[in-house]
């Protein structure tokens, strides 16, 4: 758009005899430019208030498309031919750019919503890749954020399973040494099914964990992941300081660090947002928690029952793990406590296995392999993140569980 100045010395050169070509490469504007004015005088009207768009008269249907999710211009522009208006891309993308603008501010703008001692816990997962044991490989990191004090917990996983989720939680109840009211994550599909009516139906299996502990699950809304903004705040914290040297020796090193630095670094800091140190916040949120006692785990014992396939194997939360051939079509029992898993039959363990923390992947026992291929071994695949129970132990802070 052209300002003042420039449009009185179009209309200066070409009272001198200058030609619109001579007078747009003095200027810098385009000749076409030139020529309009000229042609329509020092009055001439374009863009702002004044001018009447070709979409303008449809604006109250393109608020309602935007609001309604459409967002992308060419989608709507399908959407316009489909009722007989032909327009191009740019007109569409023209009229779309207000609603973005103020879509975009809103978003930015989240007010900061302190809540008391004990009431609320943040929880999300993060991923980042790290060499371990000389091995690029991808983790999620778990992290639970006290609403009042800032405490956090942190935790390394392999995969990003409801599991893990509720493995996360009950170490993170356990460093803690309480249980709060609320817990506010994101839509995760673990945890949160659907949504109806702008309401979170929580997965049943999540729902029934909450009601274990005595706590009540609440989901931000679709793309307002800024609501739970003290652990997303908290999960970058994790990823760049605690997690800012991008090689270890293996989980268990890097599990030991994790525990370290919650204790010596995260806990001990002085907050960005309270000016206080997380730990001595703690202080009055511990006394507001719910005490645990003797609580026991939602995940202490589970008890399924397998068919075994033709290949060996029974399939347990996507992975397949071996057991003896000779149990080939024959159904048995399979107990998983912790991260052990038995497989039984009539009351015998013929087979034990650690759970492994991926999907699809395939757990053998060697003895089981060269049995049922008579001699021909199959190579054995590592379990990924395999950790004894004291570990996690440790991180909790108290007796394995």
């Amino acid at each position: 758009m052209l300002g003042e100045n420039a449009v009185a010395q179009i209309f200066a050169l070409s009272e001198l005899g200058w030609g619109s070509k001579q007078i747009a490469r003095e200027v810098g504007v385009a000749r076409n430019t030139v020529r309009a004015w000229l042609r329509e005088g020092p009055d001439r009207q374009y863009g702002g208030e004044g001018r009447v768009g070709f979409l303008d008269r449809h604006y109250f249907w393109i608020q309602s498309r935007f609001q309604a999710g459409v967002r992308n211009a060419d989608v709507l522009r399908q959407e316009f031919e489909a009722i007989g208006i032909s327009v191009s891309l740019r007109t569409v993308e023209r009229a779309l750019r207000p609603f973005r603008q103020s879509w975009q501010k809103a978003q930015q703008v989240t007010m900061r919503f302190e809540t008391p001692p004990g009431q609320q816990m943040q929880i999300d997962f993060g991923e980042k890749w790290l060499q371990i044991g000389g091995v690029r490989q991808k983790r999620y990191v778990f992290v639970a954020t006290l609403g009042y004090s800032r405490r956090c917990y942190a935790e390394i996983f392999g995969s990003l399973r409801q599991r893990d989720w509720i493995m996360g939680l009950e170490r993170a109840f356990r460093h803690f040494g309480g249980v709060p009211e609320q817990l506010l994550s994101d839509n995760a599909k673990p945890l949160v099914d659907r949504r109806e009516g702008g309401r979170a139906v929580f997965h049943p299996e999540f729902e029934a964990f909450c009601r274990h502990w005595g706590t009540v699950p609440k989901a931000c809304q679709p793309f307002r992941a800024r609501t739970k903004g003290k652990v997303e705040r908290g999960v970058g914290y994790v990823k760049g300081n605690a997690l800012g040297r991008l090689e270890w020796v293996s989980d268990e090193a890097l599990d030991e660090h994790l525990l370290w630095w919650m204790r010596n670094v995260a806990d001990v800091r002085i907050h960005g947002t309270t000016f206080e140190r997380p730990i001595d916040r703690f202080g009055a949120e511990t006394a507001a928690l719910r005490p645990l006692v003797n609580h026991p785990s939602y995940l202490r014992v589970r008890h399924l029952t397998r068919k075994v396939a033709s290949d060996g194997r029974i399939d347990v939360d996507t992975n397949h793990y071996s057991v003896p051939p000779r149990f080939i079509g024959a159904t048995l029992e399979v107990r998983i406590e912790a991260d052990s898993l038995a497989v039984l039959w009539q009351g015998q363990i013929v087979a034990s296995h650690g759970i492994h923390p991926g999907r699809h992947q395939v757990v053998e026992d060697p003895d089981h392999a060269i049995h049922h291929l008579e001699g021909r071994s199959l190579p054995v695949q590592a379990s990924g993140i395999c950790r004894p129970v004291a570990h996690y132990a440790a991180i909790a802070g108290g007796e394995a569980w």
